[in-house]
């Protein structure tokens, strides 16, 4: 009967196969510590053997050193040229990132919207301020467009940012004309036929 990968053992390091897997597994066998330690010297050798561009790398040897300790479980008794790190290291999770679950009114502007017009309602009223409220209605739009290619009307992004900055920031939609944004297709993927 066959004997299928999927039945043997599972190999811990897979990249390097496993010939050096069970050449670990043997040398955890050998009952003379010496002995496994001139074991352990020449499976650090074929593990190079097999990557040589491992030695391009400033710690090379450190790596090899605790792969080995890593396939061998930690269990080789052997005098190690490095300290290796405990197990715990190597299974422990990283810290989990705190995210911050804040509520997006809209989530096509995004979170940046929403602190840009915090940002203008804090400034002071002037051209400066002026300016920077166009440029958030015009971004606002090409946002809006891109959720909607049926087309975004000004007065729609105007009442949005009213709605966003609590009423102190208002647009004229008798005055003031955003940007008219074309919606480009991508080009196309498909070679052309010669002829």
């Amino acid at each position: 009967m066959l004997t299928y990968n999927t039945q043997l053992k599972h190999l811990i390091l897979p990249e390097y196969g496993r010939n050096i897997h069970q050449m670990v597994d043997h040398c955890l066998t050998i009952e003379d510590r010496d002995e496994r330690t001139r074991c352990a010297n020449s499976i650090i050798a074929s593990m190079a053997k097999l990557f040589p561009k491992i030695r391009e790398e400033e710690d090379y040897q450190r790596k090899l050193w605790d792969h080995l300790a890593i396939m061998s479980d930690f269990k080789l008794d052997i005098d190690w040229p490095f300290e290796i790190p405990e197990a715990d290291h190597f299974n422990s999770r990283p810290d989990k990132v705190p995210y911050t679950a804040e509520h997006i009114r809209y989530r096509h502007y995004g979170k940046d919207v929403e602190l840009m017009i915090q940002k203008a309602v804090s400034m002071e009223e002037g051209p400066e301020r002026d300016e920077l409220v166009l440029l958030i209605a015009n971004h606002m739009k090409k946002l809006l467009l891109s959720v909607n290619s049926d087309g975004v009307e000004d007065s729609k992004i105007f009442k949005d940012l009213a709605e966003y900055s609590h009423g102190a920031l208002r647009l004229d939609p008798e005055t003031v004309r955003l940007h008219e944004f074309k919606i480009v297709a991508p080009p196309s993927t498909k070679k052309k036929k010669k002829r």
